[in-house]
């Protein structure tokens, strides 16, 4: 259920309560909610799973992404779940089908300067393609830092 993308970084669909257990038993310490409350009426609500990954002692955050595109305090939050691995763990994001999760990491680490030829043959690897947002991944990455 859960892919890797990178070392510390997992990507998913939709999770319930009882993954949270799951994700915390990979060394997951936070998990990134990508998807809008009510997107779907079978989707666990946020807040329980904030809840589970509170008691389960694993940060969480809620950077809702739909389908009308990416912003840059979206940017900033995936940037600052993942520093929140600083102290190590594994950052757990996800949304419907991990699609959102994954094009968000992409474009925050090509804002930071990461390869975007590297970072999709990463997602590409975890079953995830990059093309909607590789322009703006290629613009990001070739922007003065």
């Amino acid at each position: 259920m859960f892919r890797q993308l990178t070392e510390t970084v997992l990507v998913s669909p939709q999770i319930s309560v009882e993954d949270v257990a799951l994700a915390k038993s990979m060394g997951v310490s936070f998990i990134l909610n990508n998807r809008p409350e009510g997107e779907s009426p079978d989707q666990t609500p946020g807040d329980e799973v904030a809840r589970a990954a509170e008691a389960a002692g694993i940060g969480y955050a809620a950077v809702p992404v739909n389908h009308s595109g990416f912003a840059p305090w979206q940017l900033d939050g995936m940037d600052e779940a993942l520093g929140q691995l600083s102290t190590g763990g594994k950052l757990l994001a996800y949304c419907r089908s991990g699609t959102r999760s994954t094009l968000l990491w992409a474009l925050s680490r090509a804002r930071a300067g990461e390869d975007p030829d590297q970072l999709a043959d990463v997602a590409s690897a975890a079953g995830y393609d990059l093309s909607p947002v590789r322009q703006i991944m290629d613009t990001l990455a070739a922007a003065p830092k």
